[in-house]
């Protein structure tokens, strides 16, 4: 095994050196902050068991979608919930696409620090132990009854002490968070008694596993971002992370893919997209910066601005194809990454509605995308958490013919198939039938 990375200098000293970039992060959130709509912050008491003594404000865009999805945004250590919502782009973001913003204000004081989220107590770092988390699972809960939200679409995101308490609610609360974007954070359990020195995957894997023993449910996807220049948490972190949440998932600590979305960017995938890292080359302690958020929203799938069961009246629609007059279906409803796509009676139930997107995606259940499973003849079709990748872009052509962006390939029933449960696939473009298709 390669020598393991320089491990984290400790909490004493993170806690002392977030001193003193917290006012020059606060002053690059509120520069050029972008502003939402007529809608405004607003504060919330009185919003259900509340340990962690926390402040709860909420941001509800103008036109919030009928069952919408729920954000939690964390500031960092000496930060403030308003600050975080004025300075980063979650609003505006929230304003495109009709979902709920929490931004908690955190209370914590540690080593001349304050408004710490707790990510190092007893209480903190266990399932319903208690203080912040616990707080933070009352406001999500006030949320989705309050506004009809979606408990399938909960997400964390968060910078510094924030990423930090990202990574804690996803492991104390794997059954109420569906995925995290933490920026510029730490494993869970870093801070807590087990450290943040030299550790296997399997370590990693165990500490977040064993916040909530007995769990058995699917774990939430993860979306870490570090910059390579951090002084503060240093950015060996991120491999710490990646490591912690590939043994969650059982995935292998190699990436399936690796690519620069941006320019000074590094994308690497792992699994069929359950954990992505971005590196940030040069980027110091003050992630994110502008455009990031909308990676983190996709990955979420919070850009598609309705329900996880969007309707033919929401835009979306069978794809029937036009040979075996059958739907393009996804089996047994199943929503899991990896699922082949196949035909099947059309039946107007939510696996067979297909959203088109203005990025050339064809979504399902609001969050998967139509995604080919490589780039030649017979390359599998299956729906995937939507990435932006070219993979995932389709032409919907004059002729009837789907293509793939990537490929040039057509959409096709394998075999020339018309039956239930024949499978579909990527071909060559012959003009056939089985590559003929219809939005009914």
């Amino acid at each position: 095994m390669q020598a393991r990375r320089r491990g984290y200098a400790g909490f004493a000293g993170a806690l002392a050196a977030l001193v003193a970039v917290a006012a020059t992060v606060l002053a690059m959130f509120l520069a050029g902050a972008p502003r939402a709509s007529a809608a405004a912050l607003t504060e919330v008491t009185g919003f259900g068991n509340n340990p962690g003594g926390l402040r709860m404000y909420i941001y509800v865009p103008d036109r919030v979608a009928a069952k919408p999805g729920v954000l939690v945004a964390m500031h960092g250590c000496n930060g403030w919930a308003p600050g975080f919502h004025q300075g980063t782009e979650f609003a505006s973001l929230a304003d495109r696409y009709g979902f709920v913003v929490i931004y908690p204000q955190a209370n914590k004081s540690a080593n001349g620090m304050s408004n710490c989220f707790d990510v190092w107590s007893n209480e903190a770092l266990r399932h319903a132990g208690g203080s912040d988390p616990v707080s933070i699972v009352s406001m999500v809960s006030y949320a989705l009854q309050r506004y009809n939200g979606d408990p399938e679409r909960v997400f964390a995101t968060g910078f510094s002490s924030g990423a930090m308490e990202t990574l804690n609610l996803l492991a104390t609360y794997p059954d109420v968070f569906k995925a995290g974007a933490p920026f510029a954070g730490v494993p869970y359990g870093c801070l807590g008694p087990a450290g943040c020195g030299d550790k296997t995957p399997q370590q990693w894997g165990d500490l977040a596993r064993n916040a909530y023993p007995g769990y058995t449910g699917p774990r939430p996807r993860v979306m870490a971002w570090h910059g390579t220049a951090d002084n503060v948490l240093a950015y060996s972190m991120l491999q710490e992370e990646v490591d912690q949440w590939t043994n969650v998932h059982g995935l292998s600590q190699t990436p399936t893919s690796t690519d620069s979305p941006q320019s000074g960017w590094t994308r690497r995938v792992f699994g069929s997209g359950q954990v992505e890292s971005y590196t940030i080359s040069g980027a110091g302690h003050n992630l994110p910066h502008t455009g990031m958020a909308a990676y983190a929203i996709r990955f979420f799938g919070l850009d598609d601005g309705g329900s996880s069961t969007p309707t033919p009246g929401d835009g979306a629609a069978p794809i029937k194809g036009v040979g075996s007059g059958r739907c393009v279906d996804v089996p047994n409803n199943g929503t899991a990454d990896g699922t082949q796509v196949q035909l099947w009676d059309c039946n107007g139930q939510a696996n067979q509605q297909w959203t088109r997107t203005s990025a050339d995606e064809l979504k399902v259940y609001g969050s998967k995308c139509l995604d080919a499973a490589g780039t030649g003849n017979g390359a599998r079709i299956q729906i995937y958490a939507c990435h932006g990748g070219a993979n995932q872009k389709w032409r919907v052509n004059t002729d009837g013919t789907i293509t793939g962006v990537q490929s040039g390939l057509c959409l096709d029933a394998v075999g020339q198939g018309t039956a239930n449960g024949t499978r579909l696939q990527l071909y060559t473009c012959h003009g056939g039938a089985n590559q003929k298709w219809s939005r009914a």
